[in-house]
């Protein structure tokens, strides 16, 4: 009986030295010294040298220098930790991880309102994007989020998302008819390209590529520099320069690990992140124009709307409108649309 409670003892105190993956505690003491080191575990799916990453790789070298050690940033590109945004912003909701960097389309899952962001034809260029973003309309949103134990940081951007298929260059909604196509998890874009003819439905970021190698969608949307990162020129041969939606992201964290942090640290994190906002955008409208090269050479079909096509494609978005202008709010439209002028 005593080997066996010996035993049993052992055992409890290997769990607890080993506690759970990635840390029992958000924040841990180092050295022995006066100063606590906060841990910021930031997860996200993009691969490593798409903009996102590479901007949350400066991101994190300012928050380590600037803050003297007391912050610790661990980054998790690539999907390693969650498959989908989804899971990464409910995985910041609950605590599990401090921070992440999720399309906006996913966020409207947690707060409706964002879905004022994945109406189709919103914004005319990046500059109107910037200003609804950046402005009352962005911001007010961001604060809205702390109502889902979430703390927004800032806004960036994946780009102008832009449609592919195996079927045949895509002129007209017509074209579009009864493609099986996949979607973002967020139920609008789903209706949006349904109003285009579409068989459209969710389905995971993480496992696309091989659906659509197997043949499970023909088609798919997403941002061009994503195209090339996943290397979806090899399971898709036409692209479309639709530009009918603009894809912003964010940068999350946990609300009370935010809060729980000294007033300093709070304010490098923001500091950071705004400077994360500038130079990630800019990276992103470069990487646009490389990648987009470097996908004709991979041997993609590329051909751009007219504007006499994407008049077509707007008028098929119509209902879209319609149907959501109430969920989201008028007000909220209107003030996004009033970024165009």
């Amino acid at each position: 009986m005593k080997k066996l409670l010996g035993l049993l003892l052992m055992a409890i105190i290997i769990l607890a030295a080993c506690g759970r993956p990635g840390g029992e505690s958000t924040t841990t003491s180092e050295g022995g010294g006066d100063e606590e080191v906060y841990t910021i575990r930031l997860a996200h799916l993009v691969p490593e040298e798409q903009s996102s990453h590479v901007a949350a790789v400066k991101f994190k070298e300012k928050l380590e220098a600037e803050s003297d050690g007391r912050l610790k940033v661990e980054l998790y590109p690539n999907g390693q930790l969650y498959g989908s945004d989804r899971e990464a912003i409910e995985a910041v909701q609950l605590g599990n991880v401090e921070m992440t960097i999720p399309a906006v389309a996913a966020m409207a899952s947690f707060n409706e309102k964002f879905s004022v962001f994945d109406l189709p034809f919103l914004f005319n260029n990046h500059e109107a994007a910037y200003e609804a973003l950046d402005g009352e309309l962005g911001q007010s949103l961001l604060k809205d989020l702390e109502n889902n134990d979430i703390k927004g940081l800032v806004f960036g951007e994946n780009g102008f998302r832009h449609v592919s298929n195996n079927e045949g260059p895509i002129e007209s909604p017509e074209d579009m008819q009864g493609l099986k196509m996949r979607t973002l998890e967020s139920p609008l874009h789903t209706d949006t390209f349904n109003a285009f003819g579409a068989n459209a439905s969710p389905f995971a970021f993480g496992e696309l590529y091989t659906a659509l190698q197997q043949g499970t969608y023909d088609a798919m949307d997403c941002p061009i520099s994503l195209y090339y990162t996943n290397k979806f020129y090899e399971v898709q041969d036409y692209l479309t320069l639709t530009g009918h939606v603009y894809a912003a992201t964010a940068i999350l964290a946990n609300n009370d690990f935010y809060n729980s942090l000294p007033e300093d640290l709070q304010a490098l994190i923001m500091e950071g992140a705004e400077e994360f906002r500038t130079e990630q955008r800019q990276l992103a409208q470069q990487q646009d124009t490389e990648f987009l090269e470097q996908l004709k050479a991979e041997g993609m079909q590329v051909n751009e709307l007219t504007d006499e096509q994407r008049s077509a494609f707007r008028e098929a978005a119509e209902s879209v409108y319609t149907k959501y202008e109430d969920q989201i709010g008028k007000d909220l439209i209107d003030q996004a649309l009033a970024a165009n002028e």
